[in-house]
């Protein structure tokens, strides 16, 4: 996540108000609620996860196991087992 210096979006008055609160200090001001966006909305990182997890249902349907995909996909046995049980649903 990157910034904007305030001085070039917020008027003069507004930043000496936040001034009396933070002064020189990086805040965060958080998006409201009718624009937040869902985990994952601005990137592809659901349906690569969900393609991965649809192999390593793959590879456990083909006799790997749980110990073996957690190795080869850099994942807990325990992470392995609860994509098992979500896929075989």
């Amino acid at each position: 996540m990157g910034y904007i210096r305030a001085e070039e979006i917020l008027p003069i008055e507004v930043i000496e108000l936040i001034q009396q609160y933070v002064d020189g200090e990086n805040i965060y001001i958080p998006r409201k609620p009718s624009n937040r966006q869902a985990w994952g909305a601005g990137t592809q990182i659901k349906q690569e996860l969900l393609r991965r997890d649809q192999q390593i249902y793959k590879d456990y349907l083909a006799g790997h196991k749980a110990s073996e995909l957690a190795c080869k996909y850099y994942l807990s046995e325990k992470s392995i087992q609860r994509i098992l049980r979500k896929m075989s649903e």
